[in-house]
């Protein structure tokens, strides 16, 4: 998953159960990979231009997230 040009993409990405995705933010502004409202598991720290989070999905459903720094920065992971 690349974050570029202040946008996630793809926006929202489809994976089976047990895929690990990395995010890779190639902005030069900061950004955080974090779960939409509160209990969900994407809790990245604060990423600097070429660092990276990766999460392995063990779940199947809908992970909607954003970045709090940016929050109209918005994703999702759909998992099957």
């Amino acid at each position: 998953m690349a974050i570029k040009n202040f946008a996630f993409s793809p926006a929202t990405l489809k994976v089976k159960v047990g895929t690990t995705v990395t995010w890779t933010n190639q902005d030069t502004d900061a950004h955080t990979v974090t779960s939409a409202g509160s209990g969900g598991p994407l809790h990245s720290a604060t990423l600097a231009t070429h660092a990276t989070y990766s999460y392995t999905f063990t779940k199947p459903g809908t992970y909607a997230y954003l970045c709090t720094i940016h929050p109209f920065m918005t994703g999702t992971v759909e998992v099957t």
